[in-house]
């Protein structure tokens, strides 16, 4: 079960985390030249094709949660890009000599345009690159946008001030390895064998805040799931937050340090494979993006915790019960989804408890984001765009008939509970890992239902 007095502090310290962000004090000429620098750095040959290629035939727009459900021409999602397109023609494309007096430069007002519409409105779930005719990686210049906006001091102040701790201390929302410590010895409390910093282990499992405050049973659930398996497993002190506020700010150096933390516990330790947690964003920050923050590659193997159940689900080495005869609806997580590929490895692990799945009309490639993804859940200003995404999601698991929705994300979860909170929608929200660890054969975690 969900630690409901936590989950109130953690929705309290989410309503004043932008009062705890560091101060910016920066001209606007400095904001536009640093957003520029960062612009102009990273266009590459892809991204240049990306933006020359656009037809505006408006298929992103009816793609996006946020564009469907309102009126505002600002918030298709190709319209993102237009300072970056700006940029290119400027200053780079082959003619650019052309193209320069009749494209107005970048200023600073601009870029405080552009906040809110990479930020509260996008969570790169990318959607809207999967039905563009011409194939044009949205996503990837929105996240370039995040990064021009951060150098120039404009990143929202709730990202900035999460940013900043995990920064300068490696923790989130204060969560250091004293509170994973306790966190651990309560699972231990439940009778399970959790291990803490073995010196040698084949695989290194990570965590995330969320885990160590609020879904503690997901902490308990992973470690059931692991010795069931029968794998050699620890966590570490220093190196167990999954979660990379740094690729979620557009932070690079951030997000190297996070990411460094995890990589150096790995090598110590002589890991031959890293879990992820139920996190969407840490999926692709360790998996598709490690190895280029590291200068090389990983010696380790990368899976989310979903990732992993499917393999051992398969491969037999999971007993499961199979008689949770119940109906389920699987949200996929768009970063674990359609940016990383892990579609039916859950369902098989759901299949395999025994539980029949009902699929939406959109469902894996075509899922619909929860709203809240690449940080959004922590923007309060947010919280209108997130509820009419919510009610998207609402509107599939109803229409489905499923008692329960599924989801293997962390984040997922925070929306759709807080979204069921909105609304007295009573539909069961649970976790994939603690839902396979109930059906275990041997020691399984008593049910939640939420």
């Amino acid at each position: 079960m969900m630690n409901r007095e936590m989950y109130a502090q953690f929705g309290n310290a989410i309503a004043h985390l932008a009062e705890q962000a560091p101060k910016v004090e920066m001209p606007d000429a400095q904001r536009v030249q640093r957003a520029k620098a960062v612009m102009l750095q990273k266009m590459d040959r892809n991204l240049a094709v990306d933006l020359e290629s656009c037809v505006r035939c408006g298929y992103c727009a009816d793609a996006c949660q946020f564009s469907v459900q309102n009126d505002d021409p600002d918030l298709i999602t190709t319209h993102k890009l237009d300072l970056l397109r700006r940029v290119w023609r400027r200053e780079l494309a082959p003619m650019s000599w052309l193209w320069k007096p009749f494209t107005p430069d970048v200023s600073a007002d601009d870029l405080r345009q552009w906040q809110a519409l990479c930020f509260d409105s996008c969570t790169e779930c990318g959607r809207c690159s999967m039905v563009c005719p011409m194939g044009i990686n949205i996503a990837r210049g929105v996240n370039v946008m995040r990064e021009a906006l951060a150098a120039a001091g404009l990143a929202p102040d709730e990202l900035r001030a999460v940013q900043s701790e995990q920064d300068a201390r490696g923790t989130v929302f204060g969560a250091d390895a004293s509170h994973l410590a306790e966190a651990v010895e309560a699972v231990r409390r439940r009778g399970v064998t959790v291990h803490l910093d073995k010196p040698k282990a084949k695989v290194l499992m990570l965590t995330t805040v969320l885990d160590i405050l609020l879904f503690q049973d997901a902490l308990d659930a992973t470690a059931r799931v692991l010795n069931a398996a029968g794998l050699d497993w620890t966590l570490r002190s220093n190196g167990y937050e999954a979660a990379n506020f740094g690729l979620l700010s557009g932070v690079e150096e951030t997000q190297k340090k996070a990411s460094e933390a995890v990589i150096r516990q790995a090598i110590e330790i002589g890991a031959e494979m890293v879990i992820v947690p139920e996190c969407g964003h840490a999926y692709p920050a360790l998996r598709w993006e490690g190895a280029e923050v590291h200068g090389g590659p990983l010696p380790f193997r990368v899976l989310a915790i979903s990732e992993l159940i499917g393999e051992l689900v398969e491969q037999g080495k999971l007993p499961l019960r199979g008689d949770a005869h119940q109906t389920l609806m699987f949200h996929d997580a768009c970063k674990l989804g359609r940016h990383g590929g892990v579609f039916e490895q859950p369902r098989l692990a759901l299949r395999a408890t025994g539980a029949e799945l009902r699929e939406p009309r959109d469902t894996e490639e075509m899922n619909w984001c929860c709203g809240g993804g690449a940080g959004g859940f922590l923007i309060n200003r947010a919280a209108p765009l997130r509820a009419q995404a919510f009610a998207i999601k609402r509107a599939q698991v109803d229409n489905s008939d499923a008692q329960a929705i599924v989801t293997s994300c962390g984040s997922c979860r925070l929306n759709f509970l807080a979204g069921a909170e909105q609304t007295a929608w009573d539909k069961p929200v649970l976790s994939l890992v603690e839902l396979v660890a109930q059906n275990l054969k041997e020691n399984p975690l008593p049910s939640a239902t939420s």
